[in-house]
């Protein structure tokens, strides 16, 4: 073991005087909705006390470590505005922030426990699983109560050992929540859970601990599941004499009243989301609204509102339901209130999956669309028209509440081609007025005119945009051949 003066020192590193949280992801693939809550719950706790965000990489877990999933946490957090303070990429204070980079700091700390009665080698030869099943009873481990010099002798000759928590035998452990409160729990319900594994890496629930203190962590957020882990936290905490973080233990995320959320099960994951249409910004709205209420009636909020707002005391000690129907309002929410120009950026690829040709503008195509869209994979499907005349029955000309029919239909295209073709100038104004004028001009409603003039222009009864913005885009030549198309349907 290190002397004191090397653990004085690493105490000296630690950033004091600010709120300083973490998200600590384990980089084994995508990122599910519960994770990013905690990211975001994280970001805005710190950005509200105005302190510091730190992003820190666990992968002590080798075995579930994914290639290029690091790479997925970047490119979640940069696209969800989770800025982080400090981190693998950014560096910072107490660095390094991925975990195997500090793998040698733990054994040491290990030791220091154990130095202090509060931890000791275990040789027992029990596999993880005896560990993850409960097939071991820690309380019987005859390790535990080892001679320390017997113990030293055994660590000396190469045999191989993990390091075990020595968790008291009597009385309670009590520990504080923001979300639950004060709990207690019997000593005797919680085992001696390995800190330092065979291969000497640290467990989750050991390295958390250590490097939680080391970089000055003040609020840590994490699921509810580990509430029963919590006690067992605050022991190592109180064996190092070290200051307890604010736990914030939020409740799960729940597909149903009685399932949680799982990829497993085909829940989506924040890149599914995205895949799916959702933009970033109503899914961050969204997911804060998992478990929070800011109270009060707003629920569209900008990032700079939400850490203005957040107060712990509003997260729920309840599970929240994760509603696609919700989430799907308030993406249109979002898409509604964007500039046309930020529309037309987002909207453009899905205009292009179904519009290939380049003569057709997309922003204008875009246009159409904005106020008529849940989720962006909504679009092809509603434009479809642009670039193939569909076929379709000459009975959509017939439509009741245009008082419109396939007699009078043939007769207004009839009379409109001509007009089209005469037209000094392709645009709105024209085309509007043109229509609007020969309306007036036969006493019949601007419908049983712009009606049939639409379906055969469009070939579809439900489109994005009317008469006049279709025939617009499509261009003068493309328009009156369709007109002329349907003129045939009618003959």
């Amino acid at each position: 073991m290190k002397d004191m003066k090397w653990f004085e020192e690493m105490e000296q590193r630690i950033p004091k005087g600010e709120a300083r949280t973490r998200f600590a992801p384990s980089p084994t693939g995508y990122m599910h909705v519960g994770n990013l809550r905690t990211a975001l719950y994280t970001y805005l706790i710190a950005r509200h006390e105005n302190g510091k965000f730190i992003l820190r990489i666990e992968d002590t877990d080798q075995g579930r470590l994914v290639e290029g999933a690091v790479d997925v946490i970047y490119k979640t957090m940069a696209e969800c505005h989770l800025q982080h303070d400090e981190g693998p990429d950014v560096g910072g204070p107490v660095a390094p922030y991925i975990q195997t980079e500090r793998r040698p700091l733990y054994k040491e700390y290990a030791e220091l426990l154990m130095s202090r009665g509060h931890a000791y080698r275990c040789f027992c030869e029990k596999t993880a699983s005896d560990e993850d099943t409960g097939m071991f009873e820690h309380a019987d481990d005859p390790c535990r109560d080892m001679d320390q010099a017997e113990s030293d002798r055994r660590a000396a000759a190469g045999e191989p050992y993990v390091i075990r928590q020595r968790i008291p035998h009597e009385g309670t452990t009590t520990f504080h929540d923001e979300i639950f409160g004060d709990i207690t729990v019997e000593n005797t319900t919680l085992d001696d859970q390995v800190l330092i594994k065979r291969d000497g890496l640290p467990t989750y629930n050991f390295a958390n601990v250590v490097d939680d203190h080391l970089m000055g962590i003040t609020h840590v957020v994490r699921g509810s599941e580990y509430l029963s882990s919590a006690p067992k936290y605050n022991l190592l905490y109180e064996g190092f004499g070290w200051d307890i973080p604010k736990y914030v233990h939020c409740s799960p995320v729940m597909r149903d009243a009685h399932n949680k959320m799982s990829k497993r099960h085909g829940d989506p994951s924040y890149e599914d989301l995205i895949a799916q249409g959702y933009l970033t910004d109503a899914v961050i709205n969204y997911v804060a609204l998992l478990g929070w209420s800011p109270g009060g009636e707003q629920e569209i909020f900008s990032m700079e509102e939400l850490a203005s707002c957040f107060e712990m005391s509003g997260i729920s000690k309840s599970p929240a339901i994760f509603d696609l129907t919700k989430l799907k309002y308030f993406n249109a929410e979002y898409i509604r209130r964007m500039s046309a120009e930020d529309f037309a950026r987002v909207a453009e690829p899905y205009v292009r999956q179904a519009v290939k040709n380049e003569a057709y503008d997309a922003a204008d195509i875009a246009a159409l669309l904005q106020q008529r869209t849940e989720v962006l994979t909504e679009i092809p499907e509603k434009i479809d028209f642009f670039d193939t005349l569909p076929e379709y029955d000459a009975e959509l000309f017939v439509h009741k509440k245009s008082k419109s029919d396939k007699a009078s239909s043939k007769e207004m295209l009839e009379l409109m081609i001509p007009v089209f073709e005469a037209l000094p100038a392709w645009d709105d104004e024209n085309l509007m007025n043109a229509m609007v004028s020969k309306a007036e001009e036969l006493g019949i409603k601007n419908a049983k005119l712009m009606w049939p003039v639409r379906i055969a222009a469009a070939g579809k009864a439900v489109t994005p945009g009317g008469a006049v913005e279709i025939c617009r885009i499509l261009g003068r030549e493309e328009c009156l051949r369709r007109l002329r198309v349907g003129l045939e349907k009618l003959a």
